[in-house]
């Protein structure tokens, strides 16, 4: 664990304000679920609650089987981080923070699609200069009308365009994991 060196007082309601910098840092926002941890030593530990991470199980099998059907690279999102991919991404993709592209679609609640043929492709990891990706589609995961993640499709290969299949598979998936979240 890390220090920071900053010290706050518990109020008389037991609330404790976590600093604005720490929150900018690790992508906390107004509102955002907290899971709370405590440990023998008597540390009480914060942690960002992932909703899709309960599910990762399955977001794992679903870009398998979409990987596995289509050939292409696929993944799942929350909102700040990849949760699972397959296909040639899986590397460049897991447990990578999202580009402030893909969580500006998913808070919007917006299906994407880039190509680079048009030239209108975006960042996809945040922190990364290079995206290898020819093509992307998105498709918001969205639970009781939240926005919670995103399903995506990913190619490397030159001229490549997403086909209205893999967008309905896309689709279709977001839309299960959006039912299961609110079962």
């Amino acid at each position: 664990m890390k220090a920071t060196g900053i010290v706050r007082r518990i109020d008389e309601l037991g609330r404790v304000v976590i600093p604005k910098e720490i929150r900018r840092t690790l992508r906390i926002r107004e509102g955002d679920p907290l899971e709370i941890f405590t440990d023998r030593d008597g540390e009480i530990i914060l942690k960002k609650y992932s909703p899709i991470g309960e599910l990762s199980g399955y977001a794992t099998e679903f870009v398998l089987a979409i990987n596995k059907t289509f050939g292409i690279s696929a993944a799942i999102s929350d909102k700040d981080v990849f949760i699972a991919a397959s296909g040639s991404g899986k590397r460049d993709l897991a447990d990578k923070p999202v580009s402030g592209d893909i969580e500006q679609a998913i808070l919007m609640r917006t299906q994407l699609t880039r190509s680079a043929l048009k030239g209108d492709m975006i960042r996809i990891t945040d922190g990364d200069d290079r995206e290898p990706y020819t093509a992307v589609y998105l498709s918001p995961i969205i639970a009781l009308g939240d926005p919670i993640g995103a399903v995506l499709a990913l190619s490397r290969e030159e001229h490549a365009v997403i086909s209205p299949d893999v967008t309905k598979a896309c689709e279709m998936v977001a839309s299960f994991l959006g039912k299961l979240m609110e079962q």
